[in-house]
């Protein structure tokens, strides 16, 4: 089957619109809404499921459906669990402290999700931060490493693995991405340690005083609620869904109809939400359904939109230049603007068309590596990159944390992680002796300069102004009220 080149302009204004109407100050407050959210999203893909279906096409429309239907019973149950769970507590806010906090959320990303895991902790973060004066480099490299850049290793960890999964990318393929993964998470974590211990040494001995004085052991509440994590993980490991492409074309035989998986998860959402204290999840976690009921207004339209679009790159692919490095970029740069499960599902579909053994997924494996990090980690160098990132920024300006603007962000996200990706691109993917090299001169690079940053005094250059709403600033400080820089 072929599509016209324009059938795709649904699909790039449903990723357009994700992009930029959140952006637009005259927008944004409609934007927030989910309703709004459905009623752009169901303009968009309405149209196309009905020209779909008049172009005899019902399979293409049905099987978008069920992949949808799949994608939001995960999300949904991983986020209704994690609601079940808090930790309370107040640590000593030093640079060992935040960095074994980004460590174990970097490791809880890929087993309970980025969602969930950054929003275990980011609030535990904040609080064991709460009387130092510089905070946003904290907040940010949270975003990098617990809402992206953790999620690398299995499908529960990111929506674009996920999808991986339900095109035959088996559940355990993504532990062959260890190796990136602790390249990537270990860099990032050192990075942090030399920069926290940079801001820490200049906090007020006032502040680090009181931060001694307000101490509270660390306890997690609602352990017994990480038995329904446990179901979801060993649902989408080992228990069957309906089989989408026999079902998308009427060949309904024995139990190839029922979503035993997504069943089961349901039904651990269900056993987190009904036994779960609302206490712990309302008032505690400030549990909201918006941002689910966001995700799936805003999905329904992508899934539906991109199935010409799909074919339509499918077609294309053979005629790109497409390889290991190519589909790095392509899928990390897109996946840094608009959200990264489309982008990784577009790039994932015309690597089909590409030739290379052994295959994964029907894709060559080399290039299914690339397009994995691409979208997983290259989601955390815009604030749009991945959903978890404007939630962890929310947050924690509801905590008093002046966070930057969006380019802001960028800019700190360009310093700090892309030469970590870039280090990675060239060691991992590249093949050239020469890039090796460069390889080995980047990490060489980052690591001398987490080296001056935990040694050299500190210039106000990240998290400049970066304090408590009522705490006052020292008057012998005349850049203490300029706004925050990253």
């Amino acid at each position: 089957m072929s599509f016209p080149v324009w059938t795709l302009i649904p699909f790039v204004l449903m990723l357009l619109g994700i992009a930029i109407i959140p952006l637009v100050p005259a927008l944004a407050p409609l934007w927030e809404k989910p309703r709004n959210q459905l009623i752009y999203a169901l303009a968009l893909g309405v149209p196309v499921a009905i020209g779909l279906l008049l172009a005899a096409h019902p399979e293409l429309v049905a099987h978008a459906l069920m992949e949808y239907g799949q994608f939001i019973v995960l999300l949904l149950a991983l986020f209704t669990v994690s609601g079940s769970i808090v930790l309370r507590g107040d640590l000593a806010a030093t640079p060992r402290t935040n960095t074994a906090f980004l460590a174990i959320g970097g490791v809880l990303a890929s087993f309970i999700g980025t969602t969930g895991a950054a929003m275990l902790l980011i609030r535990p973060i904040l609080a064991t931060n709460a009387e130092r004066r510089y905070r946003v480099h904290t907040v940010v490299f949270t975003i990098f490493v617990v809402a992206n850049c953790g999620g690398l290793l299995t499908p529960l960890g990111d929506p674009p693995l996920f999808l991986g999964m339900l095109r035959g990318v088996p559940f355990t393929w993504t532990f062959s991405l260890l190796p990136m993964w602790l390249f990537v998470n270990a860099l990032l974590l050192i990075t942090y340690w030399a920069l926290d211990r940079r801001f820490h040494s200049r906090e007020a001995p006032e502040a680090l005083a009181m931060d001694t004085e307000n101490r509270e052991k660390l306890r997690l509440v609602g352990a017994p609620h990480l038995i329904w994590f446990a179901v979801i993980i060993f649902a989408v490991a080992l228990v069957p869904s309906l089989d989408i492409d026999a079902v998308a074309h009427g060949e309904l035989e024995g139990t190839n109809w029922v979503p035993w998986r997504e069943m089961l998860m349901l039904a651990a959402a269900a056993g987190s939400f009904l036994l779960g204290s609302k206490k712990v999840r309302f008032e505690e976690n400030e549990f909201s359904w918006s941002p689910i009921a966001e995700v799936g207004a805003l999905f329904i339209g992508i899934f539906l939109t991109m199935v010409p679009a799909l074919q339509v790159l499918r077609a294309a692919a053979p005629n790109l230049p497409l390889n290991e490095i190519t589909l790095f970029v392509f899928t990390g740069g897109l996946s840094s603007v608009l959200d990264n499960a489309p982008t990784y599902v577009t790039f994932f579909e015309m690597a089909t068309q590409m030739p290379g053994e052994p295959r994964i997924g029907d894709v060559p494996e080399a290039l299914l590596i690339s397009i994995s990090l691409g979208a997983v980690l290259c989601g955390a160098l815009t604030y749009i990159g991945n959903g978890p990132n404007f939630m962890v920024k929310s947050v924690a300006e509801d905590q008093g944390v002046k966070m930057p603007a969006f380019f802001g962000y960028v800019r700190a996200a360009f310093i700090y992680l892309a030469p970590v990706l870039l280090a990675m691109l060239l060691l991992f993917i590249a093949e050239p002796w020469w890039a090796k090299a460069l390889g080995a001169l980047a990490v060489a690079l980052i690591l001398v300069r987490a080296i001056r940053l935990a040694t050299s005094p500190p210039p106000q250059v990240l998290s400049r102004g970066d304090r408590r709403r009522d705490d006052p600033a020292p008057t012998s400080d005349p850049e203490a009220d300029a706004p925050p820089q990253l």
